[in-house]
C-alpha cells in the first residue's frame, strides 16, 4: 500500500496520515457497496490489499453509501475535486495490480462509483 499511499499524496496534496485513512475510507467503501466476491478478489491481487484495517462494515452501506463515504473522505480534509482525484488514483493502482477486468466489475458492482471514475 505504500505505493499508493504515496500516490495519493502526491495526487491530492495530503499528508501520511491522511492518505492511509483515504485507502482505509475507499476501501471500506468498495467492501460495502460493491460485490462481495469481486471485491475480495481485488483485495488479494493488490499490493497489501488485505492487509488494510477498514472502519466499521456497514459504515457506507445502504442507499446512502456513497454520501457518507463523501462525507468520510471530506471529514479527511479533502474538497470534492480531491475526493474524485483520490477515488481515480485508487481506482488506477486497482487496474495496474488486478487488471482492467475485474476492476470494471467492481466498479460496475458500486452504486455512483461509475460515475466518478
Amino acid at each position: 500500500m505504500e505505493e499508493l499511499v504515496k500516490r495519493l499524496m502526491a495526487v491530492a496534496n495530503i499528508d501520511v496520515p491522511t492518505a492511509e485513512r483515504v485507502v482505509q475510507i475507499e476501501l471500506a467503501f468498495l467492501k460495502d457497496q460493491g460485490n462481495e466476491e469481486k471485491v475480495a478478489e481485488l483485495l488479494r491481487r493488490i499490493p497489501g490489499g488485505e492487509m488494510v484495517e477498514t472502519p466499521d462494515e456497514g459504515s457506507f452501506g445502504g442507499m446512502m453509501g456513497a454520501m457518507a463515504a463523501l462525507a468520510s473522505l471530506q471529514s479527511e480534509g479533502l474538497d470534492v475535486a480531491e475526493v474524485r482525484a483520490v477515488t481515480k488514483e485508487v481506482i488506477g493502482f486497482a487496474r495496474q495490480h488486478a487488471g482492467a477486468e475485474l476492476v470494471d466489475d467492481v466498479v460496475r458492482s458500486v452504486p455512483f462509483l461509475s460515475q466518478i471514475v
